[in-house]
């Protein structure tokens, strides 16, 4: 009999457990994880909170996602668009090998701040489970939408979700 009581309050700690690790991961209505990481090109520290009073759309993205093909003009397109209200996009690049992210970048300019993770410290953070993941964080740092996937007609739907969070 102990020896059951001891088997189940093992399976009670790690079950626990595993519910407080799925507790912490960045989910809509709480707070962003505050990373800092290096510029892609010029390794300078950003940080999320240098964007703070900001809405910012944080997008994972690797060299190979074909969607990122995609979503990269239209998201510098939307930066454009929306930057004088107080928007950002930060592209947080996952390759490992820094020359494969400068060759689609090449391919693909941008003006929005792209940084490198090259680890997957914060896309662990951020539980990234598919290419790309965004997230959109309102001026208080709240993730208010998480974006899987992207396809050009995502656009639309993205920007009404941005351009409401300018007035809260």
């Amino acid at each position: 009999m102990k020896k059951n009581k001891k088997i189940c309050t093992v399976a009670l700690v790690m079950i626990t457990g595993f519910t407080c690790l799925n507790a912490n991961a960045t989910d809509v209505g709480q707070p962003a994880p505050q990373f800092t990481l290096p510029t892609l090109q010029k390794d300078q520290p950003t940080s999320l909170k240098q964007f703070a009073g900001k809405v910012v759309y944080v997008d994972f993205w690797a060299s190979w996602c074909a969607p990122c093909r995609t979503s990269f003009p239209l998201l510098n397109k939307l930066h454009e668009k929306l930057k004088s209200k107080g928007f950002e996009v930060v592209g947080i690049n996952l390759d490992e090998d820094k020359a494969k992210a400068e060759k689609f970048l090449k391919e693909f300019p941008v003006g929005f701040t792209v940084l490198r993770d090259a680890k997957g410290e914060w896309s662990d953070q951020f539980v990234v489970e598919s290419m790309p993941t965004s997230f959109i964080v309102d001026k208080q740092g709240v993730v208010q939408h998480i974006h899987h996937g992207f396809t050009s007609g995502d656009v639309t739907e993205l920007e009404q979700k941005i351009t409401t969070l300018f007035a809260k």
